[in-house]
């Protein structure tokens, strides 16, 4: 449960702003501003979403800073009254909405702060999904670091040993010698290389961002969205509170998300599909979870993002550079005919 999670964290102070009130657009905002985002999606090449814990409430895990969240409530003492397990929640509209968004090539990547694992339920591909707070439902080797997909969500959180082996085979039948450890960090942990990696390669390549049920106040996980805007890029944010970014962004929307998916699914001609059990990689292993499901990032996907950076990332900046250099040959040719 969410609370669990948060009581297994170290203390902290500074857990950002708190229970900020709610803002809600009419219905005829959010009917206009649908309409509006789904032609960005459509006229985009590269679309990145960035979620955050509001995508999970309307699966019964509470959020954090929301006049409800965890911390906001901790404050006074109190806890939600709602709190499924991780182990029972299932993707909600939005998360089955991102997935079959991905499939059909409207969203290219997935930067999610959430470690409840409904990405992972919902049958997103790890190629495109960056878990940059880590997975209740992934472990991870302390030698190889091999992560592997989980039965069940862990007891543990902070990155602790699991009392189990690496699963991983290297060579001639043997195994790695390493220990199975839980993906979750604690406070000022460092974001796990790669997911940070891809996050950032894919933020930046994009054309847009999405930011989906987050304040954006968590560094550097909230500045993300906006790499993409040295490069031309837009950054669009649905959430039901003020955001950290908002100064910066191009589009602004303030509904529930589910909401707002359901009418941008239907205007992009789409059905938002039911969870099942076929594409969750956590009922893969059957009941005895014999079966171990890799959850690494492979080289091929970094190098094919990095590749995509060098097209437009730097050939952006090359552009930039022309246009300056031939604008600053264009005065001085200006100043040279005016001296005759």
């Amino acid at each position: 449960m969410s609370c669990n999670y948060a009581d297994g964290l170290s203390e902290y102070e500074n857990k950002g702003v708190l229970g900020v009130p709610e803002i809600f657009d009419s219905p005829e905002e959010v009917e206009k501003k649908c309409e509006e985002l789904c032609e960005m999606i459509k006229n985009s090449r590269h679309v990145v979403v960035h979620t955050g814990a509001g995508i999970s409430t309307s699966a019964g895990i509470p959020d954090f800073r929301g006049p409800h969240g965890v911390w906001t409530l901790e404050k006074k003492g109190e806890k939600p009254s709602i709190n499924i397990s991780f182990d029972e929640a299932l993707p909600t509209k939005t998360h089955q909405a991102l997935k079959h968004l991905v499939d059909k090539g409207f969203i290219r990547y997935i930067v999610t702060q959430n470690i409840d694992g409904l990405h992972l339920k919902s049958g997103v591909s790890r190629k495109n999904l960056a878990e940059l707070h880590g997975n209740m439902f992934t472990e991870q080797c302390n030698i190889c670091k091999s992560q592997f997909v989980r039965k069940n969500a862990t007891t543990t959180v902070g990155q602790k040993l699991l009392g189990a082996n690496c699963k991983r085979v290297i060579a001639r039948g043997r195994s790695c010698r390493g220990k199975l450890a839980d993906t979750i960090l604690d406070w000022e942990a460092n974001l796990p290389e790669e997911d940070l990696e891809m996050a950032d390669y894919h933020s930046s390549v994009a054309d847009l961002n999405i930011c989906l049920g987050t304040t954006l106040q968590i560094v550097p996980s909230g500045n993300l969205p906006l790499r993409c805007k040295k490069y031309g890029g837009k950054v669009a944010i649905i959430n039901l509170q003020p955001t950290k970014q908002d100064k910066k962004a191009d589009f602004i929307m303030h509904t529930y998300v589910d909401e707002a998916i359901e009418k941008i699914m239907k205007r992009l001609g789409l059905e938002i599909p039911e969870y099942s059990k076929e594409t969750d990689p956590t009922k893969f292993g059957g009941e005895d979870n014999k079966i171990s499901i890799p959850w690494d990032i492979v080289r091929e996907d970094m190098k094919e993002v990095k590749d995509l950076y060098d097209i437009y990332c730097k050939n952006f900046k090359k552009k930039k550079m022309l246009k300056v250099a031939h604008k600053r040959e264009e005065k001085k040719k200006d100043e040279n005919d005016d001296s005759f």
